[in-house]
Order: structure tokens, then C-alpha cells, then sequence
């Protein structure tokens, strides 16, 4: 008996031994608990949700010539320089074509003396229309004779046939005159549009060639209306109206977002990569914009209220495909990881369709160093998160 009890004794101090060694490597396991996770915190919110098509492309001038010569001839005088602003009309160039000058004042001269001939010619039409007249009278009294009255009828007829030989030359010289002034007109070189001379790649003394085979010597670029250009996929070209605002920035301005308005879409995809081209044309105000820049935007199809998103840094393990992903939401000091399922991306913000509700704290910044069940030292960071407008 006295044996039992010595085993139960013993058996006893065993355990409580034991307890005393598991309560101390709890204490001590507690006191080296991972320390809280400092993280960004925001309240989901509802907003509006803009939604758009991705697209990037380029802007190029609606309007631009290239201006060649008409004629060939050595360039005798240039006007303008690069980047000068000239109107419709405005004299560039001249080519010399001297002979061409001097057929002019030869056609002038031609045709001053073809108009004194006439004046000549009338002159002596008006006499013999008298000497007939006159013949024809006396011949009623009987003191002409047949002989002179047909002699009179013949100069008559003969001065009338000199007035329309001189209308005639007059006429050639005329035309001489108007084919000498085109050729004329011809070596003018003068802008076609209102715009900026982008290039000049002409010098006086240089030779001009005929325009068939001639490289443009001006280049005048009209930039207050722009054509943005861009290409759509094929699952989104059905979404394409024309009248949408395309929303787009440029390198060259960060931080600025210019709009344009869908002018044209093209009626069949590409067959090398079955896209769509799409033409925004844009109102460059202020001429900010310039032909050639790179532009990234999206062309705007729609627009919801009351859409909860979250920035994409926000979003854990996001599966864009699968319309999946997870987010740390806070409770209290704990974070816990919750699955979403996302909807439209607008932008850096992502449409949470369910697994969130609004006025819920989330990890905005910081949650990569979080595991589910951490404990967090949240700072609050934002109170909403909507899309843009």
C-alpha cells in the first residue's frame, strides 16, 4: 500500500513538473510573439467608375503640306525661315525665269500693238461704210456708175474682214500673255495653309526640279488640330463610338490629361493582328501638344456610381484573368486576409465586385510583410478610394 501511494506521489510531482515547464515555454514563446506590423490603412468607399479602353498611339498634325517647286530654274530669292507662322498665300520662294518675264513684256507689247492695229482698222471700216453709202445715193440719181459702187461694197468688206484679223491677233497675244503670267505664277512659291514652316531645305542659288520627281524644299505644319492615332483589340472594337472622349498624357507634360473626341473608326480590323485603328482628333489650345509626341490613354465607353475599388497595391495575389485576388482587412489590431473578386480596372484602381463592403478598414501600403492573424500598427492613410473623373 505504502508502495502505491509513493508511485502516486511521484506521479504527481511528474506532472506538475511538466505544467510548469509548458506554462514556462508559453510565457516564453509569448515573449517572443512576433511584434506588430506597421502598414497604411484607408476605409473602402463608393464612387464612380469610369470606364475605358486602354490605347496608346501618336499625335500627328491634321493639317501639313509638303511644298515642292512647279517648274524647275535656279531659287533667286527665299522669304521665310524655319519655324516662322504664315497665312494661306504667303510668297516662300521665287525661281528665276527670266525668259519667261521677257516672253511677258514681248506678249504686253504684242497686244498694245495688235489694239492700236484695230483702232487703225476700225478707223478705215467707218470710212469705207461712208464711201458706200455715198456711192449707193448717187447712183439713185444716176452719177455713180455700177464700177464704183462695187468698188466701194469691196472696201467695205475688206475693212470689216482687217477688224476681225486684228481681234484675232489681239486674242493670240492675249493668250501668249495669260500662258506667260501662269509660268509666272508658277515660280512663285507660296504656303498652302496657314501654319508653321516645320522645314526649309532650300537655299537661294539651289536648283529646283519639276515637282514629279522634286523633294519638298517647305514643309508647313498647321498644329491646332491634332490627330491622335490608335489601335483597339479586337474584343474591345465592338465597345468603339464615334464621339467618345479618348482621355490621354504625354510624356512631355506629366501630370497634365488632355482630351479628344473620337472622329473616325475604321470599318475593318487589321488582318495582321486583328485590331482596330481609331482617330481622336484633338484641339490643341495653347499649341502645347506637338506632332510626334507618344501618347497613353483610354478612350471612355462608359460610366457607373456607387463602385467600390481599391488601389492595385492594395490588391494580394491578384489573378487578372481570373477576375480574382485578397486583401488584409483590419480588426481591431489584426489583419485578416479575405479572397475578393475584382471587376473593371480604371486606371491604378480596381473594381472590388464582392469580398469587401464599404466603410471597411483595408491594408492600403505595407502588406507584403503581412501574414492572416498578424498584428498590425496601423496608420490611417487615406478615407476613400474612387476613380478619377
Amino acid at each position: 500500500m505504502k508502495k502505491v501511494v509513493l508511485v502516486l506521489v511521484l506521479v504527481t510531482a511528474a506532472c506538475a513538473a511538466g505544467c510548469a515547464r509548458k506554462s514556462e515555454a508559453k510565457k516564453a514563446e509569448a515573449a517572443v510573439q512576433k511584434p506588430a506590423v506597421a502598414v497604411e490603412t484607408s476605409v473602402a468607399a463608393s464612387g464612380d467608375l469610369v470606364e475605358g479602353i486602354e490605347v496608346t498611339g501618336s499625335l500627328e498634325p491634321k493639317f501639313a503640306a509638303d511644298v515642292k517647286t512647279q517648274i524647275p530654274g535656279l531659287i533667286r530669292q527665299v522669304y521665310v525661315n524655319e519655324w516662322v507662322r504664315v497665312r494661306k498665300g504667303t510668297p516662300l520662294a521665287r525661281i528665276d525665269i527670266a525668259e519667261t518675264e521677257a516672253l511677258e513684256k514681248r506678249a504686253e507689247a504684242a497686244i498694245e500693238s495688235a489694239r492700236a492695229n484695230l483702232a487703225q482698222t476700225q478707223v478705215a471700216a467707218t470710212r469705207a461704210e461712208r464711201e458706200l453709202s455715198r456711192s449707193l445715193k448717187l447712183k439713185e440719181a444716176g452719177l455713180a456708175t455700177q464700177q464704183s459702187i462695187d468698188d466701194a461694197r469691196s472696201e467695205a468688206a475688206a475693212a470689216a474682214a482687217r477688224i476681225d484679223a486684228a481681234k484675232a491677233q489681239i486674242r493670240v497675244a492675249e493668250e501668249e500673255l495669260r500662258q506667260a503670267r501662269a509660268r509666272l505664277a508658277k515660280g512663285a512659291v507660296v504656303s498652302p495653309i496657314d501654319g508653321v514652316v516645320a522645314l526649309r531645305d532650300v537655299n537661294v542659288g539651289d536648283l529646283a526640279s519639276d515637282a514629279a520627281a522634286a523633294k519638298p524644299i517647305f514643309r508647313i505644319v498647321d498644329n491646332r488640330i491634332l490627330n491622335l492615332t490608335v489601335t483597339v483589340s479586337s474584343a474591345d472594337s465592338a465597345r468603339v463610338r464615334v464621339g467618345q472622349p479618348l482621355e490621354f498624357t504625354v510624356d512631355s507634360l506629366p501630370g497634365r490629361t488632355f482630351t479628344g473626341r473620337v472622329m473616325y473608326v475604321n470599318p475593318e480590323l487589321s488582318a495582321a493582328d486583328r485590331s482596330l485603328k481609331v482617330i481622336a482628333e484633338v484641339h490643341n489650345d495653347g499649341e502645347m501638344l506637338k506632332g510626334g509626341l507618344f501618347a497613353k490613354g483610354r478612350i471612355v465607353s462608359g460610366k457607373r456610381s456607387g463602385v467600390l475599388q481599391l488601389p492595385r497595391s492594395a490588391l494580394s495575389a491578384w489573378d487578372t484573368e481570373a477576375k480574382k485576388g485578397a486583401v488584409f482587412v483590419v480588426a481591431g489590431d489584426t489583419a485578416r486576409l479575405r479572397p475578393v473578386a475584382t471587376g473593371t480596372t480604371a486606371g491604378d484602381l480596381v473594381e472590388i465586385a464582392t469580398g469587401l463592403r464599404a466603410g471597411e478598414r483595408y491594408v492600403s501600403r505595407g502588406g507584403f510583410n503581412l501574414k492572416d492573424g498578424d498584428r498590425v500598427l496601423a496608420e490611417p492613410h487615406a478615407t476613400s478610394q474612387v476613380a478619377p473623373k
